[in-house]
């Protein structure tokens, strides 16, 4: 048994959501250094663009960028249409991209809440994993092989402490929990409907990362966790590696929960 080969993702095909964000940029990095090709879909394809010419440099691995609309189906083709062409298979799909609000929209009482907010993220959140999956889902079932990861959060299932937040406009709004929790189950449904057919789908549930919020909020929320602190922007780039590649063979309609022992307590 050769452990390394288990984790090597040597000339697989990973397409990114969110690539350009705060984890994405992290995951892709990561990934490549174990070999992928990526696809880095993001609205902010500027961003990709910049974030793949460095990786190819330093890893030598292909990269494409795409902009990608979660609102807009033609746009999840059109990703899904430059991946084959380019790649001619998909071998894993990462549904990172979230949509979680504004500084203001955090700030809202649940009573006064604009149903618009709501709306655009459910399309975002949900409908755009929703959509997705179906059109990743129908190239890995010609191909009878691919892997789905889609990211949820602690707060997908567990409530949001309102204590913890006070002014520090960290709030998380009503949305973030209802659609993160719908991503747990639309992956396990996934995950049995695609049964023997080569298509895995899990779930992953980080926690908070860390990254220059109000001083008292990393207070609260690391005196929540069982090990005392928020995660480092880079402390899910080896769950992901795991869920992308053959260490997780034999592992499908899981919900990977990574979150300091939040949860656990």
């Amino acid at each position: 048994m050769e452990i390394p080969k288990f984790f090597d993702l040597s000339g697989r095909t990973i397409i990114i959501t969110g690539a350009a964000g705060n984890l994405g940029s992290q995951y892709a990095e990561g990934l490549a250094q174990v070999g992928a090709n990526l696809v880095l879909a993001d609205i902010d394809q500027k961003s990709c663009k910049k974030i793949g010419e460095r990786i190819e440099k330093s890893c030598n691995v292909k990269t494409l960028s795409v902009k990608l609309d979660l609102n807009d189906k033609s746009s999840i083709k059109n990703m899904v249409s430059k991946t084959v062409k380019k790649f001619s298979r998909i071998d894993v799909l990462i549904n990172n991209a979230a949509y979680q609000g504004t500084n203001k929209t955090r700030k809202m009482k649940f009573e006064n809440f604009p149903l618009s907010e709501w709306n655009k993220a459910v399309s975002v959140n949900l409908t755009g994993i929703f959509l997705t999956c179906q059109e990743v889902g129908r190239v890995m079932k010609k191909q009878k092989n691919g892997n789905i990861i889609n990211i949820s959060s602690t707060y997908g299932l567990v409530a949001p402490d309102q204590r913890i937040y006070g002014k520090s406009g960290q709030n998380a709004a009503a949305f973030y929990s209802a659609t993160k929790a719908a991503v747990v189950n639309l992956s396990r449904y996934l995950a049995s409907y695609w049964n023997r057919t080569g298509i895995r789908v899990n779930t992953l549930s980080p926690g908070g990362v860390e990254r220059k919020q109000d001083a008292n909020f990393i207070k609260l929320y690391s005196e929540k966790t069982m090990l005392g602190r928020m995660a480092k922007n880079n402390e899910y780039v080896g769950a992901i590696i795991f869920l992308s590649s053959d260490a997780s063979s034999y592992m499908t309609g899981a919900n990977l929960i990574l979150d300091g022992g939040w949860t656990a307590w």
